[in-house]
């Protein structure tokens, strides 16, 4: 199979959708491997290293496109990239439909085979195409946020471990997953007070039982998240339901009445955000100012650290790259039910119901389609 691999094009975007040793992996075992020419720069990965993995470089995005017959990316495709859409592509990317209806229409109106990485779910409810990138951005969120509170960058002037005779910054978590205890972890070793709220009290006993003495974990509900956030210094939110729009779970009122200065991290902001008032912001201008509080809304966390967030999404990707490569789409995903789960659109149909939902249109299931 023909699998491309184009250069991402998001703003401050250096992630790419593979690593020469992925490269080398699917040549080994007969596919051809193209390459948009500096797709990897962002990542340190030169042409060359590609080359001598048995990658082909191609000169442009639209040469790689037309080559295509998977093609992987890492960010959904922008408006600028939907004229590279047809009906006998298969397009294997974070997609996060529910909050694209832009995209979701292109790619109905092209016909595009969609597979998104997000919604690859094992029988355990896992994500494990969206767990290596949630674990990045979680232990990315506290240190942007401790970055935001600089009074420089428009923060309260706090220094999230404190020093002796002051107090540490109180950090809320909003959501026990992935992200959320990735979060923790990099907030306590901070040296934060940190308060986990989740509504599954199975997982709020295993942090406790792991972090005990140095986490809060409260049950979640509109109560506690509101008491807990009027005292919080920065709030993180991590809260996904696989494919939906996150819920919205921090009101502007609620906003209204926290500490002035304080921040908060939407971690869901590819879902739409868990906050009221998130709307994507960029690299280039990150935050923006609700109330006297600062959100940090970054749609691709992940990217600002690329050297280490294409390799952890490679390793993740690769078992399925693979068996797509090997098998075909339709068959691969009949004998991976996991992979299933990935497909949101084929041939101008969502098969996805939670994006069907978010956008009023009709789905079809993935018997229908797989047979």
């Amino acid at each position: 199979m023909r699998v491309a691999i184009p250069s991402e094009i998001k703003d401050n975007e250096f992630r790419v959708a593979i690593t020469p040793a992925g490269v080398h992996d699917l040549v080994l075992h007969g596919h051809e491997v193209l390459i948009q020419s500096d797709a990897g720069a962002g990542s340190t990965i030169s042409d060359e290293q590609y080359r001598s993995a048995g990658a082909t470089i191609l000169p442009d995005a639209e040469s790689t496109w037309a080559a295509a017959e998977l093609l992987l990316k890492v960010k959904e495709p922008v408006p600028s990239e939907y004229r590279y859409f047809r009906d006998d592509l298969v397009l294997f990317t974070y997609l996060h439909l529910a909050a694209e209806p832009g995209l979701t229409q292109a790619l109905l109106a092209a016909g595009v085979t969609a597979i998104a990485y997000e919604t690859v779910q094992l029988p355990s409810r896992a994500l494990p195409l969206l767990a290596p990138m949630s674990e990045v951005a979680g232990r990315l969120a506290p240190i942007v946020g401790a970055n935001a509170m600089l009074k420089p960058n428009g923060g309260p002037g706090l220094l999230v471990p404190g020093v002796p005779g002051t107090h540490p910054a109180r950090v809320t978590v909003l959501g026990g997953g992935v992200a959320g205890t990735a979060a923790m972890q990099v907030a306590v070793g901070l040296g934060a007070e940190v308060t986990v709220l989740d509504t599954n009290l199975f997982r709020l006993r295993e942090l406790d039982a792991q972090y005990y003495g140095r986490v809060k974990t409260i049950a979640s509900n509109a109560f506690e998240i509101d008491t807990a956030l009027v005292q919080s210094d920065l709030v993180i939110g991590s809260v996904l339901i696989p494919g939906a729009k996150a819920p919205k779970l921090v009101s502007n009122e609620l906003v209204s009445r926290m500490k002035p200065g304080s921040v908060l991290v939407d971690i869901a902001v590819d879902q739409g955000g868990c906050f009221a008032d998130t709307h994507p912001t960029t690299h280039t201008e990150p935050t923006f100012r609700v109330h006297g509080s600062l959100f940090y809304c970054v749609a691709n966390m992940p990217g600002a650290v690329p050297s280490t967030s294409t390799y952890a999404l490679t390793n993740a990707t690769l078992p399925y790259v693979r068996a797509i490569a090997r098998l075909g789409w339709a068959d691969a995903l009949r004998a991976d039910p996991a992979l299933a789960l990935g497909l949101n659109a084929h041939r101008g149909t969502l098969t996805n119901a939670p994006v069907a939902t978010a956008h009023a249109l009709p789905s079809r299931t993935l018997a229908e389609v797989l047979g």
